[in-house]
């Protein structure tokens, strides 16, 4: 089958969601699951003090700078969210106990405590779907161009948690698929500068995640990377973050014995599966 002919994605912001437009036969889709700490205003702070909604439990510090870097050096079509992960996680399935979260690391979610159905179904119908459903769209314009994409999620990750250290500088998180993951992580080891998780300081197997959805499920090569948070802080530090991590991703996706398997559709299922 001939490619469609190129058109470019449209850059768009509703409520929900930031799309940045971009090339859909670029072979790479970025999203940002955590980029805002937005709340509006009928749900005030949700019962925090307002310096609460600076913390990590809000949004992930550092990571909508990142993408939106990358997505500008890589002419790559992007997804971020507008609303704090406080309203509703989208990297959760629908049936996560975790998508509305109560307690978050020491703070209680006042306005979640007494959370009804009616509030639920209100809540993923206003943020979590149009989010979900942006994103399954960059993927569907990129396959009709004929190209393959790999999804990459951006995230953060606090320097330390409940008090320990946390060594790594970045972390990429995946599941059975190896084709983009694994050799990302060797790419970003080359640097004895850094220390890479491979699957630290969280694992990549979440059954109902956002790369669950839209990855595993349609057998697209994927990964989710974690930097930490005291490395992107500032600008300047997503700026360097976005030249490493853009250029690692260029020069995988250009590898004439890697791109192939790259931009091809394969089922490898999830650990969560079993």
């Amino acid at each position: 089958m001939q490619p469609l002919p190129n058109l470019a994605i449209p850059s768009r912001n509703d409520e929900a969601v930031t799309v940045i437009g971009g090339d859909p036969s670029c072979g790479i889709i970025l999203v940002c699951d955590h980029a805002a700490n937005t709340i509006p205003p009928e749900y005030g702070t949700l019962g925090l003090a307002p310096g609460e909604l600076s913390r990590h439990i809000a949004y992930d510090i550092g990571a909508e700078g990142v993408t939106r870097a990358m997505a500008a050096r890589l002419g790559a079509p992007a997804v971020l969210t507008k609303f704090s992960r406080l309203l509703i996680d989208p990297n959760r399935g629908e049936d996560d106990p975790t998508l509305i979260m109560r307690l978050s690391d020491g703070a209680i979610i006042a306005g979640n405590r007494t959370l009804d159905e009616a509030e639920r179904a209100a809540r993923i119908a206003r943020f979590y779907t149009p989010y979900h459903d942006a994103v399954a769209a960059l993927v569907d314009a990129s396959l009709t161009t004929g190209v393959v994409p790999i999804v990459i999620a951006i995230h953060s990750f606090t320097p330390v948690w409940k008090g320990v250290p946390r060594p790594w500088h970045v972390g990429v998180l995946w599941d059975k698929d190896p084709r983009f993951a694994v050799p990302l992580i060797e790419a970003l080891a080359q640097d004895r500068l850094i220390i890479v998780g491979d699957n630290e300081p969280y694992h990549g197997a979440l059954r109902g995640d956002t790369l669950w959805k839209h990855a595993t499920q349609r057998g697209i090569a994927h990964a989710l990377i974690e930097v930490r948070q005291d490395l992107i802080a500032t600008a300047q530090g997503q700026d360097a973050w976005a030249d490493r991590l853009a250029a690692t991703t260029t020069a995988l996706l250009t590898d004439a014995e890697l791109k192939p398997h790259l931009q091809t559709i394969r089922h490898y299922g999830s650990q969560t599966d079993i």
